[in-house]
């Protein structure tokens, strides 16, 4: 029974934080998932600055590296995918920090408070893991329990998570509808978690 909760945890993790970031925003008056950050619902002075955290990042952040531990105690498997295990623990770290140091309640202050470099930090990390780990997966000599179509959909995956990033990145500098774009790159990185939660399942 406790390895199937840790097999599913990475599936668990995906549907946790869709539901946890649309309960925060009901919360939150006028929140736009268009244009503002999933953390600015935890941004210092939020009307969910207390709740976002407890309701998303402490328990996701417990699921990812439930599913991470799951992946590092496996035998018999390429070290590869022992490494990716690291990678998604290191992200569910991350989630905790990001979620104990809220970011500035302005994205575009040009003087972050410590607390908002730290969790600048801490998104790097969490961005960084999951997109380093769909690619040992991919490579991974492991061919038993990793099919040639899931290392395909595996690096298809990581593709669709930085092209979307790069908007992203674009769309924060002239301040346009971030929040789609960082939604659709970190929602490529949990289908991706899911879809590996089930195959290993």
């Amino acid at each position: 029974m406790f390895d199937v909760i840790a097999v599913y945890s990475g599936l668990i993790a995906t549907v946790w934080i869709f539901f946890g970031v649309l309960i925060a925003a009901r919360c939150y008056p006028n929140y736009s998932h268009s244009k503002q950050f999933c953390s600015e619902l935890g941004a210092s002075g939020s009307p969910t600055q207390k709740l976002s955290p407890l309701i998303n990042n402490y328990p996701l952040g417990f699921l990812f590296c439930f599913f991470g531990w799951y992946l590092v105690q496996l035998d018999d498997v390429s070290i590869l995918i022992n490494l990716s295990g690291l990678l998604i623990i290191a992200h569910g770290i991350g989630t905790w920090v990001a979620g104990y140091f809220p970011m500035d309640a302005d994205p575009y202050n040009k003087q972050p408070t410590f607390a908002c470099k730290v969790h600048s930090w801490a998104g790097f990390i969490i961005l960084l893991s999951l997109l380093i780990a769909p690619i040992l997966v991919a490579i991974s000599p492991t061919t038993a329990l990793i099919s040639t179509e899931f290392r395909v959909f595996s690096l298809v995956s990581m593709i669709v998570a930085t092209y979307y990033l790069v908007a992203l990145a674009k769309a924060f500098k002239n301040r346009d509808n971030a929040g789609v774009y960082q939604r659709v790159s970190y929602g490529a990185q949990l289908v991706w978690l899911s879809a590996f939660s089930v195959v290993l399942a």
